[in-house]
């Protein structure tokens, strides 16, 4: 079994956790239980020791964690379902709601979008990625190309490359924009936090194109489009330019609740506990009959109520 490695530096606020729950945290998308696995196998190291999953942290540690790699031929197909906007004999369209994982990785070994697409579609297990050619956070909801054979996969995947193909989400930021512009700083990952990117001056190239869609009191809904599909790209670039989305629970602020906002918009600020992003709109050429295609989804649920409060708050 192979392993990759991640280094972890323990927060200040996490002073007085145990080990395994600290590292749960840290090492998003594990389970305790796995963690708890991973510590009794000497696979976690506390500042170059072997910790027990009862010791404490104190904040400034260093974690290592070696975790095993599943390899592509070890995915499991698992019954879990898939909704579909759009299906031909080559690709999908599908949305893929908010909680849900795009492809298994070293804190989601399962129950991802992935271990669908093998379950309902067992040829895609032929395929990089079983046909997944971009992602989305996993508390981002929204839009997805698949392929289905190889020819399309290609297809899309040299449609991301020169740009072609067009993704449009909507962001709800904190603050009020005041008009659109765009955001042009490269993106690599965070040296001291793993889970995080930043802007790097040697990191790759992200561009960013945002406009206002609605101005509420206290946030703005943006429409986003993507020139370039960094990690966290809108995430990182938003909380840049000092408008950072709602409920992001890595790169916003705490929880500010306005002192003089409607209840309804402070029951649903509270309520919201995942970043404000849902990929709205998808925009390509079918890799096989050349044929233009565009889909929408509106928002969720859950974004959609918290949208309503704002507007409400309006008043």
């Amino acid at each position: 079994m192979s392993f990759s490695k991640h280094s972890y530096i323990v927060p200040e606020h996490m002073v007085g956790k145990r080990v395994d729950k600290a590292l749960s945290e840290l090492c998003e998308g594990h389970s305790r239980s796995t963690i708890q696995g991973w510590i009794k196998k000497g696979l976690v190291m506390l500042d170059d020791e072997s910790p027990k999953q009862k010791d404490k942290v104190f904040g400034g540690e260093s974690l290592e964690v070696n975790v095993p790699e599943i390899r592509q031929g070890e995915w499991e197909a698992q019954d879990l379902p898939i909704d579909i906007e759009y299906e031909d004999d080559d690709m999908l369209v599908v949305h893929k709601p908010a909680g849900l994982v795009v492809h298994p990785g070293a804190g989601n070994p399962d129950l991802t979008l992935l271990n669908a697409l093998l379950f309902h579609f067992p040829e895609s297990r032929q395929l990089a990625r079983a046909g997944i050619v971009h992602r989305l956070d996993k508390d981002t909801s929204g839009l997805m190309v698949v392929a289905k054979t190889e020819t399309a996969r290609l297809g899309l995947t040299s449609q991301l490359v020169d740009h072609s193909l067009h993704r449009e989400y909507l962001a709800l930021t904190n603050g009020r924009v005041i008009s659109g512009s765009t955001v042009d700083e490269p993106i690599a990952r965070d040296k001291h936090d793993r889970r995080k990117m930043g802007i790097n001056m040697m990191g790759k190239e992200a561009v960013t194109h945002y406009r206002v869609d609605s101005r509420f009191r206290h946030q703005t809904l943006l429409r986003v489009q993507l020139e370039t599909g960094r990690t966290h790209q809108i995430r990182v670039h938003m909380n840049h330019i000092g408008f950072s989305l709602v409920g992001d629970p890595v790169y916003g602020r705490r929880l500010a609740i306005p002192s003089d906002c409607h209840p309804e918009l402070e029951m649903q600020l509270r309520r919201f506990k995942r970043q404000a992003l849902h990929a709205t709109r998808i925009e390509y050429i079918h890799p096989i009959s050349g044929e233009h295609q565009s889909w929408e989804r509106a928002l969720p649920e859950d974004m959609q109520a918290l949208v309503d409060a704002c507007e409400l708050d309006n008043h």
